[in-house]
């Protein structure tokens, strides 16, 4: 492809919906990867029970277990006729199946067990020592995950955080099923790499797949980088 026709294929609507809206879904599932995934973290690096174990197999449940067949299990619960997505539907009028929210669960479950596990090994192997030395010095639980915990492991935080993004952004099963793939509604990079592929564009994938290896690239570089802080 000439530069003039790459210009005019990243400018046209056809990428650049899919481009925003997976900026969007990004984003906000880096937010609930920092927060929920981090909080996950510490508590399961606490001391084992049924509970932490359940827990824990459900947060590694995406490594294992193929992202089609985990969307299909969350697009029965989610959906309209599933416990939960029903209840919310009822209550307030809301549908999480083939929406932003659904892409953006999707994209939260894909990358979940790498923020989690890294920052939960980092816990219990370097700041072990350093919590117990907080609750003796009087410390309460969330001054002591704010102020010892976070500050001890944020090495693993970052590298987590980036490897997390770096899934999220190139989920296709998951997102597949829980968002439905529509065009121009909740097609992301990802999603449109494989419908330009199913018809024939390939100019239009290649320059989506150099978008998201362009990602990939700068994920690569934080890493190196946080490994030698």
């Amino acid at each position: 492809m000439s530069t003039l026709a790459w210009f005019d294929a990243i400018s046209g609507p056809n990428i650049v919906f899919p481009l925003i809206f997976t900026a969007k879904v990004a984003s906000v599932t880096c937010l609930l990867h920092l927060s929920i995934g981090i909080i996950l973290a510490y508590y399961l690096s606490r001391k084992k029970s049924l509970l932490r174990d359940i827990i824990d197999i459900f947060v590694t449940l995406p490594l294992v277990f193929p992202p089609i067949a985990l969307g299909f299990m969350l697009l029965l619960i989610l959906g309209k006729g599933g416990p939960i997505g029903q209840l919310l539907f009822d209550m307030l009028g809301v549908q999480i199946i083939f929406s932003f929210w659904g892409v953006v669960i999707a994209s939260f479950i894909a990358g979940l067990p790498l923020i989690v596990k890294p920052v939960q090994s980092a816990i219990q192997s370097t700041a072990g020592s350093l919590v117990e030395a907080s609750y003796v010095l009087g410390k309460s639980e969330w001054q002591t995950f704010f102020y010892v915990v976070i500050p001890s492991v944020k090495k693993s935080i970052i590298g987590g955080l980036s490897l997390a993004f770096g899934r999220s952004i190139g989920e296709v099963g998951l997102t597949l099923m829980l968002g439905g793939n529509i065009v121009g509604k909740t097609n992301t990079l990802s999603l449109e790499i494989y419908n330009s592929v199913f018809t024939g564009e390939f100019d239009r994938a290649l320059i989506l797949t150099f978008i998201l290896g362009t990602a990939s690239a700068i994920i690569f570089i934080i890493l190196k980088k946080v490994a030698t802080l």
